[in-house]
């Protein structure tokens, strides 16, 4: 029984990692090197990661600098930055890539916010269908005679405690992002 616990707790805190993770890649205004982890250039036929070609750094709050290790990768960033769905253009001065990050405006504020519920939403309904998969795992071995009567209650409320836990997290990271997106 151990063992469902433990997966759910492992299957869980993946779903978290993946909130949080798509929620630095989204752009509040304010400069952020996560921005580009999705942006992969081609680089002598292999698709790469920029910020394993390039040293990716916050000059100032709203400027990202990319200065690629070697010169002649400069141009690809720039193409694949601007092939991109980031919605920002490139500026390239021959040896460094800025990126400047617009202000965002009150209604495109409002409308990450709505993306940032709908995101944590989606986390929240991923967290719910994890515990009844284990819930019905542990019926099953109720079924089987596996657990007695009393192990099934006890399985049912440590799965909601566990579910429980992630939800906070997942509550608290939506609303620290809300945050940052409208106080900036």
């Amino acid at each position: 029984m151990e063992k469902v616990f433990t997966a759910a707790e492992e299957k869980m805190g993946k779903t978290v990692s993946v909130l949080n993770a798509e929620y630095a890649a989204i752009r509040a205004g304010r400069a952020n090197a996560s921005v580009l982890d999705k942006i992969k250039v081609d680089y002598y036929g292999t698709p790469t990661p920029i910020n394993q070609m390039a040293a990716v750094s916050v000059a100032e709050a709203r400027i990202l600098t990319i200065q690629p290790w070697d010169t002649s990768t400069l141009h690809p960033i720039e193409k694949a930055i601007m092939a991109s769905d980031i919605g920002i253009n490139p500026q390239n001065d021959g040896r460094i890539i800025r990126l400047v990050f617009p202000q965002l405006t009150e209604e495109r504020r409002k409308d990450l916010c709505k993306d940032v519920k709908k995101m944590a939403e989606d986390s929240r309904v991923a967290i719910r269908s994890i515990r009844r998969d284990c819930i019905d795992k542990v019926k099953k071995m109720e079924k089987s005679s596996e657990i007695t009567e009393d192990d099934l209650k006890y399985a049912e409320k440590k799965l909601q405690d566990i579910t429980d836990k992630y939800i906070k997290e997942i509550d608290k990271a939506s609303d620290e992002k809300e945050k940052d997106i409208m106080e900036i």
